[in-house]
């Protein structure tokens, strides 16, 4: 069966769109198809009508501009995190289209970056890496729970001209376990 939620915000214009609304962002459609500049004016409205049809956004304002009704938008960030409902009812192949999706967006975001006149991947923070590390259930808890004390203290960071917004995502894969030798144990 199929997550609806998932479905919905695991779509990759659906994410750049939480993406960038993100950390108490409030914006106009126009003001985000200038942040998504890839992203044609008519796919922003749909996908951005869908997710205020689901509750995912809001309008926080609005202005009248020659004629029409100008929408601001915000994120209403408790509905956008994935619960362990949401996706515990989906199947393996919906779980696979769910990683791809959430893959593909890193892969768009960094060829975007990569898009840039200047890079210094150094000066700009980008930092890609894997480290397998062997915790135990209870270790494996402490240290995602320090991750996210960590990163919940600096969400609430607004922007300031010194400040850049940055991505930061995890992935976490147990490995096929690897049986130990005899000396090991």
């Amino acid at each position: 069966m199929k997550s609806d939620k998932a479905q919905l915000i695991l779509h990759p214009v659906r994410m750049r769109i939480i993406q960038t609304l993100a950390g108490d962002t409030q914006l106009t459609a126009q003001q985000m198809a200038e942040t998504l500049q890839d992203v044609p004016q008519a796919t922003l409205y749909r996908h951005l009508n869908k997710l205020a049809q689901a509750d995912i956004v809001k309008v926080v304002a609005e202005h009248p501009i020659r004629g029409t009704v100008e929408k601001v938008y915000a994120l209403l960030e408790q509905t956008v995190n994935l619960e362990a409902e949401d996706i515990a009812i989906a199947n393996r192949e919906e779980h696979m289209r769910y990683f791809t999706t959430f893959v593909a967006s890193q892969l768009n975001d960094f060829a975007r970056y990569l898009q840039r006149d200047k890079i210094d991947l150094s000066a700009d923070g980008v930092f890609y890496t894997q480290v397998a590390l062997y915790l135990s259930d209870a270790e494996f808890q402490e240290l995602m729970s320090d991750m996210m004390a960590v990163i919940s203290a600096k969400k609430a960071n607004e922007p300031t001209s010194d400040r850049h917004r940055r991505l930061i995502s995890t992935i976490t894969i147990p490995t096929v376990e690897i049986p130990l030798n005899p000396q090991q144990k």
